[in-house]
């Protein structure tokens, strides 16, 4: 098998997560998307290593090595996103990243328009 085909799966799948992340609204499918990037990534390594290999006859096989750290870091990365998420959801009610901005307690989204409508009076 060539190097190109897992390289083109590997760049459609981190466009597909870029797309995921810059486009979506819900905290729960951005990091899905950051998850799809990461299996791109993935991809990619053990892809290179096996063309590496191939070519140089070593037997360290590195790149499966830094794919199965990348998994765990991948786990333990949603695990804590996923908590930090519900945590927030709990709070304020929404997993909307727009809305989720403000970080401060108390505070509306629409206290800056008020105040400048006080400050233009």
């Amino acid at each position: 098998m060539h190097l190109v085909y897992p390289a083109v799966l590997s760049a459609l799948l981190f466009s597909t997560g870029l797309y995921g992340v810059l486009a979506r609204r819900n905290a729960i499918l951005v990091l899905m998307s950051v998850e799809l990037m990461l299996n791109a990534v993935n991809l990619n390594l053990v892809a290179f290593d096996v063309w590496l290999s191939r070519t140089a006859r070593e037997t360290l096989h590195s790149g499966q090595a830094l794919t199965l750290f990348t998994i765990a870091i991948a786990a333990a990365e949603i695990g804590i996103g996923l908590a930090i998420v519900l945590a927030v959801y709990r709070n304020r009610g929404t997993s909307d990243i727009d809305r989720l901005r403000d970080t401060a307690e108390g505070h509306d989204a629409d206290t800056p328009a008020a105040e400048k409508a006080e400050a233009t009076a």
